[in-house]
């Protein structure tokens, strides 16, 4: 069965923690920061948000590994090693909820990782197809009152959940599976409402990099549509050549804060020594300045 917001069999536990991940999250954790400098609240809409807190340990993850290299290759590095500011707090954030855990190889996914820096008067919102992960989601934030989960398509959310009632600053986070054909034309169009909705925010939408011209035709489609102020974030393993494979992850962040374009680059340069195989490249460039 196909939703907008995700094919219902979609799982993201097969993929938590994988390279793509550790690239999101860590640009995730560098955003929040930017809203959190100043004192006015802020809210995040997270419109593919999934059950929030993955086991490591579980048939899911055990069955693929994809997790083993990528933030368990960021678990193994020796203590003390210099990291980022943004990468060592995502770091330091991974390892705070295992030891919550009781120990427990658990990730946390970009509810988990927002939730954990909002500040009193912040709010974050997550929207959730899939009935069990849905479920699961209620129960991480039974006990938080600033978050609240919504049953609801995500592109759909993005009309209906905009601009936020709360505050005039935050983020808009987008990522969808790309299980379906057209994932990239309803995406840029997720954007182009989002940004019409919610002109202070910032969004950042997730992309996978298999080959060059579907991400192309992406962000052209976005330039064509006359959208300014984008920044195309992107870490690749491997040249993108074979569309089989999933060999790169994009993160387009329109209305990026002030001088993220360095910090971005500066915590994947670092990155790529850590995650593939020699081959691993950071690309931050401007689709279309402000």
């Amino acid at each position: 069965m196909l939703q907008g917001n995700r094919t219902l069999n979609y799982r993201h536990g097969y993929h938590a923690g994988n390279f793509a991940d550790v690239m999101k999250h860590v640009m995730l954790v560098a955003l929040l920061d930017a809203l959190r400098r100043k004192p006015s609240p802020f809210s995040v809409l997270d419109t593919h948000a999934g059950i929030g807190l993955y086991d490591l340990s579980g048939p899911q993850a055990q069955s693929t590994g994809e997790w083993r290299e990528g933030v368990g290759r960021l678990l193994d590095l020796p203590p003390g090693t210099i990291l980022p500011p943004c990468v060592r707090q995502w770091l330091d954030m991974v390892k705070a909820v295992m030891g919550e855990q009781g120990g427990r190889p658990s990730y946390p996914g970009s509810p988990a990782i927002a939730a954990r820096l909002l500040r009193p008067g912040d709010t974050l919102a997550c929207c959730e197809l899939h009935p069990q992960d849905q479920q699961d989601l209620r129960r991480l934030f039974r006990h938080n009152p600033a978050v609240s989960v919504h049953g609801r398509d995500g592109y759909e959310a993005v009309t209906a959940l905009l601009p936020p009632r709360q505050a005039r600053r935050g983020l808009v986070l987008m990522d969808p599976p790309f299980e379906q054909p057209g994932e990239f034309d309803r995406l840029a169009q997720a954007i182009i409402t989002a940004r019409r909705r919610f002109a202070t925010g910032i969004v950042a939408a997730w992309y996978p990099i298999k080959h060059r011209a579907p991400t192309r035709a992406f962000l052209n489609a976005l330039k064509d549509a006359g959208q300014r102020n984008l920044l195309a974030i992107e870490l690749t393993l491997r040249p993108p050549l074979d569309p089989a494979r999933l060999n790169g992850s994009g993160l387009l962040v329109a209305n990026p804060p002030f001088q993220f374009a360095q910090t971005a680059r500066d915590a994947l340069t670092s990155l790529c020594g850590y995650l593939g195989d020699g081959e691993a490249q950071a690309h931050v460039e401007w689709v279309v300045p402000e």
